[in-house]
């Protein structure tokens, strides 16, 4: 039996879950993260919105940041245990209509605009194709409201399978009011985390080089941050509709 951890972009399962997948791959459960959006960007001129995301994290073209985030990824996951499956999907950022006009190009933190509307539909085939009838499958809450967030969510839950939800780290520091109303009708499930997998976790996280110092708002250490998150229960929680 797998677990699955859906991760939108290439950071979002580690950062939140690195620990207790770190603990989990070491008791012997085959744990794998799967990068739905990890796709290479279409042909073409990038949007100015895309290239301030790019000087951002100091790199110029879509392919370069793709592969260096691939990159990233796999030193995490590496920290962490698991496994890595990356899928073709390109990140909204990148995304455009059919008339190559970008869909979005001022902000990610809305719901999927009209022209993603079949995007979960065709990332839920490519799941589908790959999993297995025993496997645990996790996926974000959206917390924060991410639109690549919201769409993978929905890509799940097209699946017709049971989930767990995870809190997606950093939104949940950053937006800690929205966790409440996103659990209505579902049951947190508490998992222990040990100090190794503290460590781990960390580690982890501090693979994504080029995204550290832009993750969190409000707090100036982000492994500070997670080590409080941690503190709370030794652990995190995973929650189930009811």
């Amino acid at each position: 039996m797998r677990w699955i951890y859906l991760s939108p972009h290439f950071d979002d399962a580690v950062l939140s879950c690195g620990g207790l997948i770190f603990d989990q791959a070491r008791a012997g459960i085959p744990v794998e993260i799967w990068t739905v959006l990890a796709g290479n960007p279409p042909p073409g001129p990038l949007s100015d919105f895309a290239q301030k995301n790019h000087a951002l994290w100091g790199v110029a073209t879509g392919a370069e940041t793709v592969a260096m985030r691939k990159e990233e990824d796999r030193e995490a996951a590496t920290a962490v245990g698991a496994e890595l499956v990356h899928f073709d999907f390109p990140d909204c950022i990148y995304r455009r209509s059919p008339k190559g006009e970008y869909l979005y190009t001022e902000t990610v933190m809305i719901p999927p605009v009209p022209g993603d509307r079949g995007l979960p539909r065709r990332i839920a085939e490519a799941l589908k194709s790959e999993l297995r009838r025993d496997d645990e499958l996790v996926c974000p809450l959206t917390l924060g409201g991410h639109a690549d967030h919201t769409v993978v969510r929905r890509a799940a839950e097209l699946l017709r399978r049971p989930l767990r939800y995870y809190a997606d780290v950093p939104y949940i520091m950053n937006y800690p009011a929205s966790l409440e109303p996103a659990v209505v009708a579902m049951r947190a499930e508490h998992y222990p985390i040990s100090a190794a997998g503290l460590d781990a976790w960390v580690e982890g996280v501090a693979a994504y080089r080029s995204q550290v110092g832009s993750l969190l708002k409000d707090h100036s250490d982000l492994f500070a941050a997670i080590r409080a998150y941690w503190w709370e229960e030794k652990g995190i929680r995973l929650w189930q509709p009811v």
